[in-house]
């Protein structure tokens, strides 16, 4: 069983890594364009590995709530982080978004130069005060505008079933910018772990929470709110 699931991870590695060296190249003709149109063509290539990881390894998602998803407004998706799932799928269950993330990752050949295409929040987490002033103002920019944002409070990838510390950045943004708090947990862990060149075949459920109206509460009072959401998840 391990020898086939390498195989196809294996698969589904070479189809992901050829394609993102083609969107990324094919992507920088886009550049002269607006943010729209560049993330219309590179939200493709998630697409793409969503496919491609069902056909390859199995793995499969379905989402509970899709329906509390109010696409009349920009809204703040405050997730559960477990793996790279997470960042190709919110793509194709949400309107368009910007991600919060390190600064690093734009350095990395081909996924760094399609990920400057996607306009992220890109921080330098050692800057500490300063790039969390830096979300704020790019946060709060975003969702004023026509931009979905996407935080993961955990600041990192976490295994699964374990819930890491929930930082406060997330919950200062939504108090900030008053628009409505997603809270999404998901098992994206179980099929494609942190680090793990396996994929394991399964169904990864995603958990959308009705939209969070943090209208006069505190950072820590919202901070409680996502730990709830995602330790009634694990």
């Amino acid at each position: 069983m391990k020898v086939i699931w390498f195989l196809r991870s294996l698969l589904f590695a070479i189809g992901q890594g050829l394609t993102l060296v083609l969107f990324s190249v094919l992507g920088q003709l886009t550049r002269p364009f607006s943010f729209k149109t560049r993330y219309a063509f590179m939200h493709y290539w998630a697409r793409f590995c969503l496919f491609w990881l069902r056909f390859t390894c199995g793995v499969k998602y379905r989402v509970h709530g899709a329906d509390h998803i109010d696409t009349s407004q920009t809204g703040l998706i405050l997730s559960r982080h477990e793996s790279a799932w997470e960042t190709l799928a919110f793509q194709q269950i949400f309107p368009r978004q910007a991600y919060v993330l390190k600064r690093e990752l734009l350095k990395v050949p081909f996924f760094g130069w399609g990920m400057k295409l996607l306009n992220p929040i890109a921080i330098d987490r050692s800057a500490g005060r300063k790039a969390l002033n830096q979300m704020l103002s790019e946060g709060v920019a975003r969702l004023q505008g026509d931009d979905w944002v996407v935080v993961f409070p955990e600041g990192t990838r976490m295994p699964v079933g374990e819930l890491g510390k929930i930082n406060v950045g997330g919950s200062m943004l939504a108090i900030k910018a008053q628009k409505p708090v997603y809270l999404v947990a998901h098992n994206a862990g179980s099929c494609w772990p942190k680090n793990s060149f396996i994929k394991k075949p399964g169904i990864i459920d995603v958990y959308i929470s009705k939209p969070l109206d943090v209208s006069g509460m505190k950072a820590a009072e919202v901070n409680a709110q996502i730990e709830a959401w995602f330790r009634q998840c694990l």
